[in-house]
């Protein structure tokens, strides 16, 4: 008989002990969880932080970039243009001051007329030239894909024929 009441106490000490236990490994398991998350917030926040300085960053390298394109337009404005044009009047100027005479004023304007002129028929032959190339090309190009459609359109025709050939022979075959 004490073997049947202790049994009943036993279980209840050993459930007692087991919801104990379980308590405790779930207040660990909370401890942990709360643990990780603040380790988690950390991370986050250190993340956050590297990234609005590589964003700040980034925004100060653009600027940087932006000034130093004004700056290079600046410079090559100044160097190419200004300085061609000022180059190409000087040395007009000076095979004009060169000319002693109207008459070899009058020659130098008709050799450079004559030279315009031969200029400006090399241009437009090379223009000529071009336009028939690019309609020589492009008729080429419609050939070659009016041949691949044809070629494409063959191979569908001829996979066709197979398929019904395959067909028929299969409904010929006795079983």
């Amino acid at each position: 008989m004490t073997d049947s009441i202790d049994k009943p106490g036993y279980l209840t000490q050993q459930w007692l002990g087991e919801i104990q236990s379980l308590k405790q490994q779930m207040i660990q398991l909370q401890r942990e969880r709360d643990e990780a998350w603040e380790s988690s917030q950390k991370w986050r926040q250190l993340y956050n932080t590297e990234a609005e300085q590589r964003r700040a960053e980034a925004r100060m390298h653009q600027q940087a970039i932006a000034s130093l394109k004004t700056e290079l337009q600046k410079f090559q404005g100044i160097n190419y243009e200004n300085l061609a044009e000022t180059n190409t009047r000087t040395a007009i100027e000076q095979e004009i001051s060169k000319l002693s005479s109207l008459e070899e004023l009058q020659d130098k304007v008709i050799t450079l007329t004559q030279e315009r002129d031969r200029l400006l028929l090399a241009l437009k032959t090379e223009q000529t030239n071009h336009e028939q190339t690019r309609k020589s090309l492009t008729t080429a190009l419609g050939d070659a894909i009016d041949s691949l459609a044809k070629a494409r359109v063959s191979g569908k025709e001829v996979e066709e024929i197979k398929e019904q050939v395959n067909s028929s022979e299969s409904e010929t075959k006795p079983v």
